[in-house]
């Protein structure tokens, strides 16, 4: 059992009342693998001040050196990759091959901050050549970083990174699902930074919303579900605090006509199984046209029944459990609502026998969008399938969403690609690949799915505010300095 500890004001300790403490249990086996305490309104005031009072003194830190701290973590980082990723494999069920690349991605991350955040700089204006004109950026001060559970060591990574090397201070609060994870990564950041610049607080969704209330708090970074992104934003509207969010979403895959079955099957199912489907940009629901439909549903369910679903950390799982046994309910709740409105269960769609929160790749087909398997975020390995006779069909159902994270097309028709990137209301639309894209590709999410930047270079943008200057010369007869 791994004990967490808070670090609060340069002191690493357990804190809390003592009696309130979280325990996270091993999705594939239903041990209890941590322990964390719950941080109080003590500790949330505690932390913030520390943080606002280190604020000046670390924005005053030449930017070159900041960005030196960035590239010690990611080394650090990468030399913790074994450990933090069975950790991390043992909290939430992720396959020790994804846990690795998550860290990978968290260290490359650090590594392109280290190298932007020296570089980013403002602009001068045009206006009287007597004076002098410009629009600087500056720190925003406190950043609160409430993270997730399902990518937990990439995402902290960017927006502690970002905030960090830009001159703000961090109050980090990782997900109550894998507070042991965060806590080992948070170790990494504080060993590089002064006391005050970073601290780390567990806990669960109270706790999150004390350290966005909390007065002194400049902005609140937040990657999660859409109802604890709005319940954010209500906050910060009353606190007038920044609120940057990449929220829930119910990610949209187009099969176009003409497009090779198999291979759209193969990103179907890489789309809607990676992470056992616990991805924000997961493909949540199919749209097929009906010229492929019956060889692409039949491709799909051969290649979910071929994947091997096992403990997280033995090398040959390709699938992973969920979370824990309460999401796994949630994700069969989605199915068993579905078949008992006239859906089809191709494979899967049972829970399993044994310990743990597995639940195996499912297709369903013959789906439609009064479901809520197709309307709301499903966040499983769970693959629904509606056949659709056009593709403006397919693209007006893909529309009609609350969400607007992003969405896929495979398509052979140059006009629909360009057709679906343009009408499509999301930040991310991708063409013939469920993932991938250049590393400083930064998605602004829509609707329900949050606000603001949340990666690439625009994210130092979100983690600073603009201040004009405006200099000229003293008046007086002599006009001179």
């Amino acid at each position: 059992m791994y004990d967490v500890e808070q670090f609060i004001d340069g002191v690493w300790g357990r804190f809390g009342d003592g009696d309130a403490e979280l325990v996270v249990d091993d999705p594939s086996e239903g041990v209890p693998v941590s322990r964390s305490p719950v941080a109080t309104a003590a500790d949330v005031a505690t932390a913030v001040k520390s943080a606002g009072e280190a604020a000046p003194r670390w924005a005053a830190v030449p930017a070159a050196e900041r960005a030196a701290a960035l590239r010690r973590m990611a080394d650090a980082l990468a030399g913790a990759t074994d450990r933090i990723a069975e950790l991390q494999s043992a909290e939430m069920g992720k396959p020790l091959a994804g846990a690795r690349a998550g860290i990978a991605a968290g260290v490359a991350t650090l590594r392109q901050y280290a190298e932007l955040g020296p570089v980013h700089r403002g602009r001068t204006l045009a206006g009287d050549p007597a004076a002098f004109d410009l629009m600087a950026y500056v720190p925003r001060g406190v950043v609160a970083a409430l993270t997730p559970w399902n990518d937990p060591v990439a995402v902290a990574c960017g927006l502690l990174g970002a905030a960090l090397v830009t001159g703000n201070t961090v109050v980090h609060k990782p997900s109550e699902r894998c507070p042991a994870t965060g806590a080992l990564l948070g170790r990494i950041v504080a060993d590089e930074v002064p006391d005050g610049v970073f601290s780390l607080l567990t806990g669960d969704g109270p706790v999150g919303a004390a350290i966005a209330g909390a007065s002194g708090v400049d902005l609140v970074a937040h990657v999660g579900s859409t109802a604890a992104g709005t319940a954010i934003a209500r906050a910060c509207a009353r606190t007038g605090t920044k609120a940057l969010r990449e929220n829930g979403g119910n990610d949209a895959l187009i099969v176009d006509e003409r497009v090779d079955p198999q291979w759209a099957a193969e990103q179907a199912a890489l789309g809607a199984l990676a992470n056992s489907g616990q991805l924000c940009v997961s493909v949540e629901r199919i749209y097929v046209h009906t010229a492929v439909a019956d060889a692409f549903v039949d491709a799909l369910t051969r290649h979910c029944h071929r994947l091997r679903l096992g403990p997280a950390r033995d090398p040959y799982t390709e699938l992973g459990p969920l979370v824990d046994r309460r999401h796994r309910d949630q994700v069969h709740a989605q199915v068993t609502a579905a078949i008992a409105d006239g859906a089809t269960a191709r494979c899967g769609g049972e829970i399993p026998q044994g310990p743990g929160a597995y639940y195996p790749p499912t297709v369903l087909s013959e789906c439609t969008d009064s479901m809520t398997v197709l309307r709301e975020e499903t966040f499983g390995p769970v693959a629904p399938v509606m056949v659709v006779g056009s593709f403006d069909e397919a693209l007006s159902r893909a529309s009609c969403s609350p969400y607007g994270l992003s969405a896929t097309v495979l398509t052979r028709s140059m006009t629909h690609a360009h057709r679906a990137w343009r009408e499509l209301p999301v930040g991310t639309v991708r063409i013939n690949a469920v993932f991938g894209g250049a590393p400083g590709g930064a998605a602004h999410p829509r609707r329900g799915s949050g606000d603001g930047y949340g990666y690439g270079p625009e994210l130092l943008d979100e983690m600073t505010v603009s201040k004009v200057l405006h200099l000229q010369p003293p008046g007086g007869p002599d006009g001179r300095w």
